[in-house]
């Protein structure tokens, strides 16, 4: 494997893994909001049966 084949596969790691990195850090910091009432606008969204 060539020198700019690893060095391309370092940073596509590093971009991936930091992303989720990342977004677990955020999420275990601001969960999602359990104080905002029931419903909202798409509380009355039809959804049609599948065929």
């Amino acid at each position: 494997m060539s020198g700019s084949a690893m060095a391309l596969m370092v940073v596509s790691m590093v971009v991936i893994w930091g992303g989720l990195a990342a977004s677990i850090i955020f999420l275990a910091r601001r969960p999602e909001r359990e104080d905002l009432p029931e419903g909202g606008e798409d509380e009355h969204v039809v959804v049609p049966p599948h065929r």
